[in-house]
């Protein structure tokens, strides 16, 4: 039952991991990259559809980020989802192909975006701080109704403790990797 609860614990604390890298993917670096376009939606005829179902999307060079679009038709409508998606990007296309060069960042944007950053990994600290608060509840609760004595309940919450903290400490060396990829010039 204890393993249990640990093994919840520590797949609950890795999809915090993996959703807090999937946020901090969003936040721009000041270089192109693919996944900056994860989250656009394009219209498609009456259907909503992620951008990469409706093109070819391709990094050209390290400011520039390049779309070919399946059906010629559909050029508007990647153009418009795309202004429309608050990245601050400026489309322009040339047949079936759209360009989006990437503005240079500058250096006070460069410390919005790091206290944006900042504030996602904060969010991820408490997520996993929540799932130990669950576990050690869990294993409370299994002492108090005599299937684990206190011995136990001490070792499994000194065990929930240290998959925390190595968590946390992941979580840090991301923020940390994420604000030297944002200072970069």
């Amino acid at each position: 039952m204890i393993n249990e609860i640990k093994q919840d614990a520590q797949e609950r604390m890795s999809k915090s991991i993996e959703s807090l890298k999937s946020n901090l993917n969003k936040v721009r670096t000041g270089r192109a990259h693919r996944s900056l376009l994860d989250n656009i939606v394009v219209d498609y005829y009456g259907m909503d559809t992620p951008l990469s179902q409706v093109g070819n999307i391709a990094t050209p060079d390290a400011r520039t980020l390049a779309i070919t679009v399946f059906d010629k038709g559909m050029i508007g409508a990647v153009e418009k989802a795309i202004l429309k998606s608050d990245l601050g990007l400026n489309p322009s296309s040339q047949g079936t192909l759209i360009r989006i060069p990437l503005p240079p960042l500058t250096e006070e944007r460069r410390k919005d975006l790091v206290k944006v950053v900042k504030n996602e990994a904060e969010n991820g600290k408490v997520a996993i701080r929540n799932i130990r608060r669950d576990a050690n509840s869990d294993v409370k609760s299994l002492n108090k109704e005599k299937e684990i004595n206190d011995d136990e309940m001490h070792q499994s919450e000194d065990d929930i403790q240290k998959l925390t903290d190595t968590y946390v400490k992941q979580v840090d060396d991301i923020l940390s990797i994420k604000e030297k990829e944002l200072m970069e010039i």
